[in-house]
């Protein structure tokens, strides 16, 4: 057997399917509802302190776990909004987005055999993310309509090997927003098994009808045992930007820093003095934010309901779960290929999401982070679809 081959662990897992469908979608000139990042300008404030930052020349390498400033602003604000005090210090890594971030963390804390639990359908890093770091995943099912657990089998996932539960809420692909009594249900069996919670809040601002998001961190007994990330991108509309950042308990903050520092050093120093930039935006923006992609979100579900999908309304994040098992297609993958190269409109398919992919195979994940006109070139595409329902 040559040695000229890639790793057993890199044949574990896929490319990222997302990115595939953003590939497609450019080589066949769609409307890209695949892959969560804006089309739209990002804020103006931001962008300012950004250039600001350069023509000072911040342009050399900033505190490897993150400037001081951008630490101390997102210690400031997760302590000004749920009450938990960060030391930056002490707790606060910045890393190039929360993907690294992630990556850092479970690097940092699992060792080879441990195993982590993740939520299915999930992001589709967190399964590759076990798998670098070593960890063994124990899947637990999220089922439609609203995307809740069964208790038992949460419970019967945790065992004395299970050192860590990966959690996402407001939730890709699904849109949900875990509830205070799920969160409990987590809480207590972390704290039953000693294990840590790696929480991705990501979307933390972005919720609709009412729903609220609590941070794991803030239930009793979790702040200790809570490593919550989080990241610019989809705040700020700047997803390219790749600035993010893991708030952890001081006994894991260390080998989380270890990691982060030899895999990217740090994220781009400019970008990180914006970072100070966008945490100091008013509490308007933010509700601002969540009312605009309310909107978008309303009018995506009218155009796919009206087009035949099935659609599950999300109560948060950016995205629509739908079901296409009544369309004359073969599965998830060939129906969204046909959908970018025939249709002219790009999705994720469902499988992509899944462990057990046959979970996936009527499914697609379409994106609403977009410009309405985009939206409604989408919908003028779409029609083509009339005679496949």
């Amino acid at each position: 057997m040559t040695k000229l081959s890639g790793s057993r662990k890199a044949t574990q897992f896929t490319e990222s399917v997302i990115r595939e469908m953003t590939r497609l979608n450019q080589l066949y000139g769609g409307v890209n509802l695949s892959q969560g990042f804006p089309d739209f300008p990002a804020p103006d404030a931001v962008k300012e302190a950004a250039c600001r930052a350069i023509m000072a020349d911040v342009n050399q390498y900033a505190v490897t776990w993150g400037a001081k400033g951008l630490r101390e602003a997102v210690a400031r604000e997760f302590t000004r909004r749920y009450g938990v005090t960060v030391v930056p210090d002490q707790q606060v890594t910045v890393t190039c987005g929360s993907t690294e971030a992630m990556m850092a963390t479970m690097m940092g804390i699992i060792d080879p055999g441990d195993e982590v639990v993740i939520f299915e359908p999930f992001y589709e890093n967190y399964g590759p993310d076990a798998i670098l770091s070593g960890a063994t995943p124990r899947y637990v099912p999220l089922r439609e309509p609203d995307w809740s657990f069964d208790p038992d089998e949460l419970a019967s996932a945790f065992n004395d090997r299970t050192k860590a539960i990966i959690l996402n809420t407001p939730n890709n692909p699904t849109g949900k927003v875990f509830t205070r009594d799920e969160l409990d249900a987590i809480a207590a069996l972390c704290r039953k098994w000693d294990v840590v919670a790696i929480s991705d809040e990501i979307y933390e601002h972005i919720v609709y009808d009412g729903a609220t998001h609590v941070p794991i961190a803030t239930l009793d007994g979790m702040a200790d045992r809570t490593v919550t990330i989080n990241s610019l991108s989809k705040t700020y509309s700047v997803t390219g930007w790749r600035v993010g950042w893991a708030i952890s308990p001081p006994s894991l903050t260390g080998a989380i820093r270890k990691v982060h520092d030899f895999l990217t050093v740090g994220a781009a120093a400019p970008l990180q003095e914006a970072g100070v930039a966008a945490l100091g935006m008013p509490d308007t923006y933010y509700r601002g934010l969540a009312a605009s992609y309310a909107a978008r979100r309303d009018t995506l579900l009218e155009i796919l309901r009206r087009h035949h999908f099935t659609c599950y309304v999300p109560q948060g994040a950016y995205y629509i779960m739908t079901d296409i098992a009544h369309f004359a297609c073969g599965d998830d993958v060939e129906f969204a290929r046909y959908l970018v190269k025939e249709v002219g409109v790009a999705a994720v398919p469902g499988s992509s999401f899944y462990r057990h992919a046959e979970l996936g195979r009527t499914k697609l994940r379409f994106c609403f982070c977009k410009r309405h006109e985009t939206l409604a070139e989408a919908d003028r595409r779409l029609a083509k679809l009339a005679v496949r329902a």
